[in-house]
């Protein structure tokens, strides 16, 4: 008989594949919805083409077939794990997003380390003292980071940091034809990374540290809170052995929650600062109309929030031993 937490597992992947299937038709229409495909964005840069010659396009890259039918042949690419080729980029799109995945990942996880770390250690700090100095800082802070548009955000970092400043690169991975190995690459790679995980971190900071700072004040007044007191426990026992482990639970709802959103602002972040990730791929492709390209991303990046919030479900049994794995 399988362990509890294999059961789990189990049981949610049973859940994952149909959502990811359902994902996957809806944006196949939608995106098929929207006039304009491949042909056309070719046949329009090559400044005079007949009729003739748009319709080869369509039939070389199967676009003249019905929609029906094209969808069917997309969801069965999909289930035989085959992204399909790019026309316009002349490369197989399991190629083009293996190569973006990667600096993706870096970014997102970056982001949301910083996020976490930093919101929910100045939102503990900032629950100890409720209305004190440190607490109308961080208010004053997350309000204005949590209301902040992301690319101007972004825009303002370039030009404190990189052009009044010069302390740090204003785009790219990292520097072209530098050809730099061992520490040097990770180092010159860790300075391009600042300005745009910071930037993408501002909001979900200021997100998580309200939160924390809400659910801190929330268990603060708990009676188990009472009797940890009456027993002689000191504040920071208290704080440290029981209320934060309780605080902690809606943080890690809220982090699977918002990791669509994260995606969606990579997107924005990495164009910002010419980040070469599948944020900017698909920024090309959707204005290139190559829709090969376009679908795999999103459901690449469906399937980044899916695991997300699998592994969020999996911490929250962890953080909280009441909750039954069925």
């Amino acid at each position: 008989m399988l362990p509890p937490r294999a059961r789990f597992l189990i049981g949610r992947a049973t859940q994952v594949v149909p959502t990811l299937l359902l994902i996957a038709v809806a944006n196949f229409v939608l995106l098929h919805l929207a006039p304009g495909d491949a042909a056309d964005v070719l046949a329009g840069e090559s400044g005079a083409a007949t009729k003739e010659y748009v319709d080869g396009l369509r039939a070389k890259f199967r676009l003249d077939q019905p929609l029906v039918v094209q969808l069917v042949v997309y969801v069965k690419n999909i289930v035989s794990l085959d992204l399909g080729y790019s026309f316009r980029q002349d490369s197989p799109v399991a190629a083009l997003i293996g190569a973006r995945l990667g600096p993706t990942s870096l970014l997102m996880g970056t982001a949301l380390v910083l996020a976490v770390v930093l919101g929910v250690s100045i939102g503990i700090a900032a629950a100890r003292r409720p209305n004190g100095w440190l607490d109308n800082i961080a208010s004053i802070v997350s309000l204005t980071s949590y209301s902040t548009p992301m690319f101007w955000a972004g825009l303002m970092l370039i030009v404190l940091f990189s052009v009044t400043l010069g302390w740090l690169p204003t785009s790219g991975m990292e520097t072209i034809a530098a050809f730099h190995t061992g520490w040097y690459r990770v180092f010159d790679i860790g300075q391009h990374l600042i300005l745009p995980a910071l930037t993408l971190s501002l909001f979900y900071m200021a997100l998580f540290m309200r939160l924390t700072r809400a659910a801190m004040l929330e268990q603060a007044g708990m009676d188990y809170v009472t009797t940890a007191r009456a027993k002689g426990l000191t504040e920071r026992q208290i704080t440290f052995r029981h209320v934060i482990r309780n605080a902690m639970l809606p943080v890690v709802t809220m982090i699977g929650v918002q990791a669509g959103s994260l995606v969606g602002g990579s997107v924005i972040v990495e164009t910002v600062f010419g980040w070469p990730g599948l944020g900017l791929l698909a920024f090309d492709s959707l204005f290139s109309r190559d829709l090969n390209l376009l679908l795999s991303i999103f459901f690449i990046s469906a399937c980044l929030v899916v695991v997300v919030n699998l592994v969020v479900d999996v911490v929250y049994t962890l953080i909280d031993p009441r909750i039954k794995l069925n």
